[in-house]
């Protein structure tokens, strides 16, 4: 009888392991079988169909010390698949801990499998998952590099790469240099490339931030001519440039105002996500006179659309422009793009020590108005100087000669445009005769910017269907009321009457309301009080910096 049972034993450890897995019997001890008529528990198989020796499953302290890169992958020993009718063996199989749990728990993780909803999306292993394990079911990934792992020992978020044409100075580039200081104090590692870099030329926050550059021996324009299209072949340069010479890793992109490098990223990238950030369609930047300049903006129109939608997550700056974005780009109704305030970095503020700008205007100026803008013709700057000549028809003698305006704007020598839009200003103020009475500031640096803004009692904003404006923010938390015009980004900033005016753009309507902020000194007051809580409610860094580093986790997951 004796010879007979482990004669039996023998043929069902074959059975279970096979030969290659064939484990003696006195090797391991027998387990203790429950007395006859004992309760059986859930879940569990009769006696006479469980095998002799079954396998327990994994501890957590056995996930714990166990590293799937550390230690040697074992195989684990044959099972036999339970027949149709065995039931013993489906419920085997269903118990918990089993390793047909966790080949099931595997396949969860498959691509075009629902993932397992207790585990995050991840796949689910047969024991709780620990860190520093890996999930059942699957092969151990590849050790992350030395420098990946020492960043992620000291608690650093993932790696974001902004791509930008040209960092200067303007409201986009304001914006790239925010979402590069709010990502940073969130723990993300940042760089910023760009074509062109000029560290005298830029907002000061900028010159503490990472920032390479690429491609910018490639041309701005042909002649004058033809800048959307060099400004997609920089962008396209800088972006291949990132992904073959640079030897940067990252998790994520951030592109924002030439889309034409999305395609590289996507097409180069492993499991990178491309966030674009759309301030305003291109298309919509240009104006289409003759037949050839239409026949020229064709295909670039359809490489915009085409690239935009070819970004895994995309953003505005107002809703104004979500509303432009859905009516221009056909293509792409089915996205509603969601929309992200630009901030005001309130921190700036508060550490720049203002210049003394006795030079730059006139003393005994009472009324100091003042504009900032680029020097471009689409921000309408001639609309300041022709309310400022309405405005001295409305005063009289005395207050006339208390009133000054500072126009103030970025200008690059390499750009054209600047260099003729500011002559032509010259020129009109000569014209209306109001030269006397106009400072005109090119590329001012922020102490004279804050400068400027303590000593103004409105500020005018005179570009038509701006996508958002950042010009206003600064003069609202800066307690400076804002004349701005009614349309685009302005009516979500400025409340009429409360924070500023909104007129239409006609010099009549702005030197209505200019002549109010001089009748009125206690005028600027109430409204600048309003603007700032406004600025502090509405637009402060903090939402912004919460609101895109939500972004960035959800593409990098």
């Amino acid at each position: 009888m004796a010879t007979a049972a482990r004669g039996l034993g023998t043929a069902s450890q074959t059975l279970l392991y096979g030969r290659s897995g064939h484990v003696p019997a006195r090797s391991r001890p027998r387990p203790r079988a429950a007395p006859p008529g004992a309760p059986r528990l859930p879940g569990t198989a009769p006696e006479r169909h469980r095998p002799l020796f079954p396998p327990a499953p994994p501890s957590a302290a056995a996930c714990r010390e166990s590293s799937p890169r550390a230690t040697p992958r074992s195989r684990s020993p044959p099972h036999r698949r339970p027949g149709r009718g065995d039931r013993a063996g489906k419920a085997r199989e269903a118990a918990p801990g089993s390793a047909a749990a966790a080949r099931r728990a595997g396949r969860q993780g498959r691509p075009g499998r629902k993932p397992d909803v207790s585990c995050g999306g991840r796949w689910a292993p047969a024991c709780a998952q620990l860190p520093g394990t890996w999930p059942a079911g699957r092969r151990a990934a590849p050790a992350p590099p030395a420098a990946d792992m020492a960043a992620a020992a000291a608690g650093e978020g993932p790696s974001v790469l902004f791509l930008h044409p040209d960092l200067g100075l303007g409201g986009a580039e304001r914006l790239v240099v925010d979402a590069a200081l709010a990502l940073q104090a969130r723990g993300c590692r940042v760089q910023i490339w760009t074509a062109h870099y000029d560290a005298a030329r830029c907002f000061a926050e900028a010159r503490g931030l990472p920032v390479r550059r690429a491609g910018g021996w490639l041309p701005r324009s042909l002649w004058g001519r033809g800048h959307a299209l060099c400004a997609a072949l920089r962008m396209a340069f800088v972006a291949l440039y990132v992904l073959l010479l640079s030897g940067e890793r990252a998790d994520a992109f951030v592109c924002d105002q030439v889309s034409a490098c999305i395609p590289i990223l996507r097409l180069a990238r492993t499991r990178k996500k491309v966030l674009f950030y759309c301030h305003f369609p291109d298309q919509l930047l240009t104006t289409r006179e003759s037949f050839l300049k239409r026949i020229y903006r064709l295909p670039l129109d359809w490489l915009e659309e085409y690239t935009t939608g070819m970004a895994d997550c995309i953003v505005v700056n107002s809703r104004f422009t979500a509303s432009v974005f859905k009516d221009t780009f056909k293509s792409l109704s089915h996205i509603n793009p969601d929309v992200l305030y630009p901030s005001l970095n309130i921190r700036s503020f508060e550490t720049v020590v203002p210049a003394d700008i006795a030079d730059l205007v006139p003393k005994k100026k009472k009324f100091l108005f003042l504009s900032i803008n680029r020097y471009e013709r689409k921000k309408n700057l001639a609309l300041a100087l022709e309310a400022l000549c309405e405005l001295r028809g409305r005063l009289d003698s005395h207050e006339w000669k208390e009133v000054h305006l500072v126009m103030a704007g970025g200008y690059d020598e390499r750009v054209l445009e600047n260099v003729e839009h500011y002559e032509e200003l010259r020129r009109l103020a000569v014209r209306l005769n109001v030269n006397d009475h106009v400072t005109f500031l090119r590329s001012f640096s922020d102490e004279q910017k804050m400068s400027l803004l303590n000593n103004s009692v409105c500020v005018l904003y005179t570009p038509s269907n701006e996508h958002f404006g950042i010009v206003p923010l600064e003069a609202m938390y800066m307690r400076c009321p804002v004349i701005a015009v009614n349309s685009g980004g302005p009516l979500e900033s400025i409340l009429h009457n409360v924070t500023g005016f909104l007129c239409d753009p006609l010099p009549t309507q702005f030197s209505e309301a200019m002549e109010k902020i001089v009748r009125d000194p206690l005028l600027k007051d109430t409204m600048g009080a309003a603007g700032r809580a406004r600025v502090m409610e509405k637009f402060s860094s903090e939402a912004f910096t919460e609101q895109l580093y939500q972004y960035i986790c959800r593409l990098t997951q």
